[in-house]
């Protein structure tokens, strides 16, 4: 970039350009460059906010695959506590049965 420029101010102090004329060449020419620059860096930050967007969404899509498992999983086990409390409740019916049995077997056998 520096060599660019002394290169043109050295041509043109050979060819004899005022320096009124050198002037506004070179404003002229670091208008464009900075417009150069401006753009690129917005190309960049484009480029980089589309990237990032990718991985939130990325990431977003992996949280909610986490709690979908987690639900069923949660699911899975509300099922099992119900299978359980179920045959719980079966033993303890059961079990209720079968001490009414021997109260009445005790009962007859006293001869109440």
């Amino acid at each position: 970039m520096k060599k660019l420029l002394l290169a043109s101010v050295a041509a043109m102090c050979l060819t004899g350009i005022s320096a009124l004329s050198f002037a506004d060449e070179l404003g002229a020419l670091k208008d464009e460059m900075k417009g150069e620059m401006q753009s690129e860096m917005k190309a960049q930050k484009d480029a980089m906010k589309g990237e990032m967007q990718g991985r939130k969404d990325e990431m977003k899509g992996k949280v909610d695959a986490m709690k979908d498992k987690k639900d069923a999983m949660k699911g899975e086990m509300k099922m099992k506590k119900d299978e359980m409390k179920a045959q719980k409740d079966a033993m303890k019916d059961d079990m209720k049965a079968k001490k009414d049995a021997m109260k009445g077997e005790m009962k007859g056998m006293m001869g109440y």
